[in-house]
């Protein structure tokens, strides 16, 4: 960051905040539904089911001598499907709180310039080109890369700001330096 940025002048904001679980589970699923991947492995999940159901439908209705053991298997594939899918941002969120709680308090400085976060053993600056879009939510402001393929992002929980009122001022800095999904 520059040195304004280090002196808490121009436009700079700092958010202090502990990793919390529901920050990150709600970062993940943005990122999730940024990307092209998800909405397909989704749907590619649900189709799934309902053409295991209709299989296991069929056996059961239609052939002269149904197997039912072959319908509750075609059943429980396709629950299976659909579980292993929504199942997925929970177990990512869980992942990556995990390693994000061993660091403990985050602080991040927000500038004209980009982002910087802090923990015990890191700190990172990240400029505007690599993270140039955010989501708001009600709890947080989630930065996210270009490539709608891409899993990378940011967070920036609304519960850090020492003043509520700043949640106003980095709304405008981003506005004025990336783009709002």
């Amino acid at each position: 960051m520059n040195e304004a940025m280090e002196n808490g002048t121009r436009d700079g904001l700092e958010l202090v905040y502990p990793p919390v679980f529901t920050d990150v589970s709600e970062a993940v699923r943005v990122r999730l539904r940024a990307t092209r991947w998800w909405r397909v492995l989704r749907w590619t999940a649900r189709g799934g089911c309902l053409l295991a159901l209709a299989v296991a439908a069929l056996e059961l209705l239609v052939v002269r001598d149904p197997d039912p053991g072959a319908a509750v298997v075609m059943i429980l594939l396709g629950l299976v499907a659909v579980s292993a899918a929504e199942v997925l941002p929970w177990a990512t969120a869980r992942s990556l709180f995990l390693m994000i709680r061993s660091q403990g308090e985050a602080r991040a400085l927000v500038d004209e310039d980009g982002g910087r976060w802090i923990t015990r053993d890191t700190d990172v600056v990240i400029r505007w080109a690599m993270l140039p879009q955010y989501v708001e939510t009600p709890r947080l402001f989630v930065l996210l890369t270009a490539r709608r393929t891409g899993t990378g992002f940011a967070y920036l929980p609304k519960s850090g700001f020492a003043d509520p009122a700043d949640a106003d001022r980095l709304r405008a800095v981003l506005d004025r330096n990336i783009t709002r999904k």
